[in-house]
């Protein structure tokens, strides 16, 4: 009777175990079993976006307020376009806010930082923003300076 006991408790212990890897790889993958926030959508269009994927995120002032959902080529204007699920709670990003691509780290993963303007009028959903700094591409910066001559 006893080793029948333990092996419920080893077993329910694997299940336990088996669960929390569960949770932990979604959390990681930034997949969810909750429904998603109220979103809208804001667009900005980048000479390089320097390995920004889908669904990195969208910091204001270091906090999360959103991530990217599609990378995808304008055509017209051959730059990157980048769209983004912003949260509905964040509705007071300025027409005059600039978009930035930067890294978390020195090699870390890529982001879309957003710097408030001092504009009264807010952009909507489905906007552009006006002004946006590529990715720091840190290969040809390196490259330039060892082709320079000194």
């Amino acid at each position: 009777m006893y080793s029948r006991k333990v092996e419920l408790a080893v077993g329910g212990f694997v299940l336990l175990g088996i669960g929390a890897l569960f949770l932990l790889a979604l959390e990681v993958s930034g997949l969810s079993l909750s429904p998603g926030k109220q979103t809208y959508t804001l667009i900005a269009e980048f000479d390089d976006v320097g390995g920004l994927r889908p669904r990195g995120k969208v910091s204001l002032a270091g906090v999360t307020i959103g991530q990217v959902t599609s990378i995808t080529l304008d055509r017209e204007s051959l730059k990157a376009r980048v769209e983004m699920a912003i949260d509905t709670e964040v509705d007071y990003i300025s027409t005059d806010s600039i978009a930035v691509i930067s890294t978390s780290g020195l090699l870390g993963d890529k982001y879309v930082d957003v710097s408030i303007g001092g504009d009264l009028e807010t952009l909507e959903n489905g906007d552009y923003f006006y002004s946006t700094q590529s990715a720091l591409n840190l290969e040809k910066l390196i490259s330039t300076f060892a082709t320079s001559q000194m």
